[in-house]
Formats: C-alpha cells, structure tokens, sequence
C-alpha cells in the first residue's frame, strides 16, 4: 500500500472515530436534556418512589449496592434549589450538545471551533472538580472529552483545508 493510500485509510478510520464520538455526544445531550425536563417536572416524592422502585431489584439482590444506596440517598436528600438547579445545568448542558453536534455534523465551519470552546470550559471544570471530588470518573470524563476535542480539532483542520 502506497503511503497516500495509508494515509486516506488513516483519514477514513479518524473520521470514522469522530463521527461516533459526536453522535455519542448527541445522544448524551438529548439524554441530559429529557432527564432534566424529567427533573424538572417530576414532584420530588414521585422521583423518590421512582428510584425506590428501579433500585430495589438491585437492593434485594445486594443490601449493600453502592451505587443504588448512593442513588436513593442523592434523591431523598435533594432540596428544591438543588433539584432546580440540577434541572437547569441539565436542560441548558444538553441542548448546548444538541446545537453544537448538529453544527458539527451539518459541517458547518463556526462549529469545530465553538464546539472546542465549549468542551475547554466543560474540561477546566472538570479538572476543576476533581480536585474536591478525586474522583475517578471524573478523570475518565476528561480523557473523553480530551479525546473528543483532538478528533474535532483534526475533522476542522481537515475542512478548512478542504479535503472532505
């Protein structure tokens, strides 16, 4: 195989990854976004009974499930404020994925750099976080988003030199 023929084999397979790396962060925002509505709409003694009964299989199964223990107390301690406020970074996060994924995905120039943008803020807080959280999830998160905002910066610097 000749090296430009690797090299749009490489293209192809980057594209590829990028590709599924945005409709996966399109999928997240509409997610985030029907969950917040969800949160937003749901009265909080109904969304207690909700995650009382989804969780319970799981409890009867194992008393000491740590994320089924740690989901029910989440909601059973959730004041009006935060469940608000939740509601809102939910709603506002996951339309802000949806435009910009459309934007990406409709190849429209603005949106490779102002979908960078915005997971350079999402990365700063998330750093941020992880520094009161130590949390673990919080590290794969960025990795993604890190890997995200290469695969994006690649596809745009591909547009703009006009090659797909």
């Amino acid at each position: 195989m000749s090296s430009h023929a690797s090299i749009g084999v490489e293209r192809k397979i980057e594209h590829t990854f990028f590709l599924l790396s945005v409709w996966s962060k399109g999928v997240a925002g509409l997610i985030e976004t029907i969950g917040g509505l969800l949160l937003l709409f749901i009265p909080h003694a109904r969304l207690n009974a909700l995650v009382v009964f989804l969780t319970a299989p799981e409890l009867a199964e194992d008393p000491t499930d740590r994320i089924a223990i740690l989901l029910q107390g989440m909601v059973h301690d959730l004041a009006a404020d935060a469940k608000s406020f939740a509601s809102g970074y939910l709603i506002v996060h996951g339309i802000i994925k949806v435009f910009l994924v459309a934007g990406l995905l409709r190849r429209r120039l603005w949106s490779y750099p102002v979908s960078l943008w915005f997971l350079a803020g999402f990365i700063a807080y998330q750093a941020y976080r992880f520094f009161f959280t130590h949390s673990l999830w919080m590290i794969a998160l960025t990795i993604v988003d890190l890997i995200v905002a290469f695969l994006i910066w690649r596809e745009y610097q591909t547009r703009k030199q006009g090659f797909a």
